[in-house]
């Protein structure tokens, strides 16, 4: 007798059950794909933090000191915005241009500081032009390790971005510029300003002045020297462009001045009428430069804040780090060790006054700070108690 064989198949039921349960199988996978690859991400940032924090106890081995913010050169017979040769860099050049050669950059840092370099303009003097010169290529370099893989951010209108910044403390006085300011009368420079950035220079770097790590009394491992920030993507992002006010005072007094102009529909962007940042001078946007909303940041308010400026790029304000990591930034301590700061970090009175020279009260010189843990940890000699298990 012949046996007969019927054929195998699926009824359709049966395939519409495959193709749902396949469906939600990637729907499942697609998200954790996602995270996976964000902590890949994480992790690489955390990385690039170490070693630029072993970079800077490095530079501080050679050197007895840290790499100064702003500092750098000045030609008074240049005296026209530093872009043509010679070159005049106006003493704005960011701690990172002195860290090169210890984050394996030591061909850009010979570039950069050689005599009579060749480009589009001419030859520039040794650490010049002025870092937003756009016809000089080491100031446009993006530098691996400066940069977080999280953050898309690339290209024009950007010059050379980072994501690493220094920390200025918890104050806002003075912090575009230090006790050092070039006196346009008598053309030349004065230190006219000493007792009133004695009093708000509170972090580990002050412009325009020598640092060293054993002037962090307050420990180490208890201070954050570099943070972390995002870069602008031109989306009016609260974080990296910031709202600018013509009220120097007001942001000295006002934190949280700012707020008025954060959309309520979409509370991480600006209103479309906000002013804000033109598009090339955002956060991260000049790593060669040392002005504080492109390579500094404060501990007033809390992580992922909003940015609120006073006189421009080269201004003074609220500047606190920010991230596309989810929660919180990096940071690296004093020690070199490299923490994640959550944004519901205490912080404490974010409404109170910064301190300030002739300031009263929680206001008052070497006071311990206004701003909880978060402001205590930007503090490098404010004798605030700090221990492990609070970060």
């Amino acid at each position: 007798m012949k046996r007969i064989h019927s054929k195998v198949a699926f009824t359709l039921v049966e395939l519409l059950v495959v193709i749902a349960i396949i469906g939600v199988l990637v729907g499942l996978l697609l998200p954790a794909q996602r995270t996976a690859r964000e902590a890949a991400r994480r992790m690489s940032c955390s990385n690039n933090a170490r070693q630029v924090g072993l970079a800077m106890h490095n530079y501080a081995s050679a050197h007895r000191q840290l790499p100064m913010q702003m500092g750098g050169t000045f030609d008074p017979q240049s005296d026209h915005g530093g872009t043509s040769s010679p070159g005049n860099n106006r003493y704005r050049l960011s701690f990172l241009v002195g860290l090169l050669p210890y984050i394996e950059q030591q061909a850009l840092w010979e570039t950069v500081s050689r005599e009579d370099v060749l480009n589009s303009s001419g030859g520039f003097a040794p650490m010049d032009p002025a870092p937003w010169t756009r016809q000089f290529d080491p100031w446009q370099t993006d530098i691996p390790m400066l940069r977080c893989p999280s953050d898309p951010g690339s290209g024009l209108p950007g010059h050379g971005r980072t994501n690493f910044v220094t920390c200025l403390g918890d104050a806002t006085h003075w912090m575009n510029s230090g006790a050092t300011r070039w006196n346009i009368e008598e053309r030349r420079w004065t230190d006219d300003r000493i007792g009133q950035v004695a009093a708000s220079g509170r972090g580990v770097f002050i412009p325009r002045q020598v640092m060293r790590l054993a002037e962090i009394t307050d420990g180490l491992a208890n201070t954050i020297m570099i943070g972390e920030v995002a870069t602008d993507l031109g989306d009016r992002d609260i974080r990296t462009s910031g709202s600018l006010r013509a009220d120097w005072e007001r942001v000295h007094d006002e934190p949280k001045l700012c707020q008025s102009g954060i959309d309520p529909a979409r509370p991480n962007f600006w209103t479309s009428d906000a002013v804000f940042s033109p598009r090339d001078q955002c956060r991260g946007m000049r790593w060669a430069d040392g002005a504080a909303l492109y390579t500094g940041f404060n501990t007033i308010l809390p992580p992922n804040r909003e940015i609120c400026v006073a006189g421009g790029d080269s201004g003074i304000g609220m500047l606190p780090p920010s991230s596309r990591h989810q929660g919180g930034v990096h940071v690296i301590m004093a020690d070199g060790a490299v923490k994640f700061i959550t944004d519901s970090i205490e912080a404490s009175d974010s409404t109170s006054a910064t301190v300030i020279c002739d300031g009263t009260g929680s206001r008052a010189p070497g006071e311990v700070s206004p701003y909880g843990l978060w402001g205590a940890l930007g503090t490098r000699a404010s004798e605030e108690s700090i221990s492990e298990s609070d970060l």
